[in-house]
């Protein structure tokens, strides 16, 4: 018996071959499939996927024999790797000075052998698809190219897995940093809550009591430091109310009457002077009521903020759709340019400069708006004319 000879990029294959992330996987309905197949057409007892490891021969599949790995130095499939054939036959290893004294052969009764080297797209050789035979013979021509098609299909699902994990590692890298990132944002924006608001407080106590001892141009500084702490703590709070958007969408859905959300909301942002319509009947419905309530509030507040009518006016529809509920939120107000239509789901794009209280929107509302309703299995979109108004719609999942 000649054990094989390790090819001259070793080195390189092994670490090839561990990159796939297939040595020691449990079997997978996809491999024995094809084994079984193999081993049909083949008329061949036994079918085997094999990846050459350091020591062993380890089997992906194995159809016709109860183990699962092998010791590398008495393997044909070793010797199938370093053939430069696309298919590697030993028609009867009995009269083959190579295989003949193999315990393969001696003590399994192999005596056929066919194997096609699983090459991957760098060139290395991982392991074979490959056949035995308890009696010596002969594939047809049929038989050796359906062999080494599927082979060439293998390394497909090689390729596939290993991308599959690659993914796997991207994601959890991804949740990793999501979450170092909401710690960082929520330890941030909390220790500067506090200094922001002595800052306005002390420009405000400054305009107060020292009033008279300040021409104009200081008490527009005075001002122009209440202005952005101001607008930097809206910046804090929206940033605080994005990261914990997640939180609000993996609340449990419950059975709600939509009644109910929407005189909680017109209890809550409605006054006196604007003019709220929505749907009267009252219908019940499945959702996660605290996130769909988050996404209307925001909506429609900003319906009402970014409206220079003497009578600001507001509209929710509801529709029941096949597999989602759709909400609509149309408005009189100023309108948004087409351009701006474009970004203002992204996050820190606003629409307008400033709204009818002369304060600029941070561009995180509406972002936030936007990941609520991914999250909840939704998308939203605008519609908008300048000057006539506006109609945002999302939909969210039942």
């Amino acid at each position: 018996m000649l054990a094989p000879k390790k090819p001259s990029n070793e080195i390189a294959r092994l670490k090839a071959l561990k990159s796939y992330g297939l040595l020691d996987t449990q079997p997978e309905e996809d491999y024995d499939n094809l084994t079984a197949m193999v081993a049909d057409y083949c008329e061949a007892p036994i079918s085997l996927v094999t990846l050459l490891d350091e020591e062993r021969n380890f089997l992906k599949s194995h159809h016709g024999v109860p183990f699962n790995e092998s010791p590398r130095d008495i393997s044909f499939c070793g010797h199938a790797i370093l053939d430069n054939n696309a298919i590697f036959i030993i028609p009867d290893a009995r009269k083959d000075e190579r295989f003949k004294d193999n315990p393969i052969v001696t003590e399994q009764g192999a005596v056929f052998y066919a194997g096609v080297p699983l090459i991957d797209p760098e060139g290395f050789a991982l392991g074979t698809l490959c056949v035995f035979d308890v009696k010596p013979r002969e594939l047809n021509d049929k038989q050796k190219q359906m062999l080494i098609t599927l082979g060439k299909q293998i390394v497909k699902l090689f390729i596939l897995h290993k991308n599959n994990n690659q993914l796997k590692i991207n994601q959890e890298s991804l949740k990793i940093s999501n979450k170092r990132l909401k710690q960082f944002a929520g330890v941030v924006t909390h220790d500067l809550k506090s200094p922001l608001a002595n800052i306005t407080s002390l420009s405000r106590m400054l305009k107060d009591e020292y009033k008279s001892n300040f021409d104009f141009q200081g008490l527009e500084y005075l001002d122009y430091i209440e202005e952005s702490s101001e607008k930097l703590a809206a910046y804090i709070e929206g940033m605080l109310k994005y990261y914990k958007s997640d939180e609000l969408t993996i609340v449990d859905k419950q059975k709600v009457d939509i009644q109910d959300i929407f005189n909680e909301l017109e209890g809550m942002l409605f006054i006196n002077e604007e003019e709220f319509e929505y749907p009267q009947e009252s219908l019940i419905i499945n959702i996660n009521k605290p996130a769909v309530e988050q996404v209307l509030m925001n909506l429609i507040g900003n319906s009402l903020k970014y409206n220079n009518n003497k009578t600001p006016f507001v509209e929710v529809t509801f529709k029941q759709r096949k597999q989602f509920y759709e909400f609509s939120v149309t408005d009189n107000g100023i309108g948004i340019d087409i351009e701006k239509q474009k970004i203002i789901f992204e996050l820190f794009k606003t629409a307008t400069d400033k709204d009818k209280y002369g304060k600029k929107g941070s561009g995180i509302g509406l972002a936030t708006v936007k990941k609520i309703v991914e999250e909840l299995g939704g998308s939203i979109n605008v519609v908008s004319e300048i000057g006539k108004g506006t109609t945002f719609t999302f939909t969210v999942a039942k």
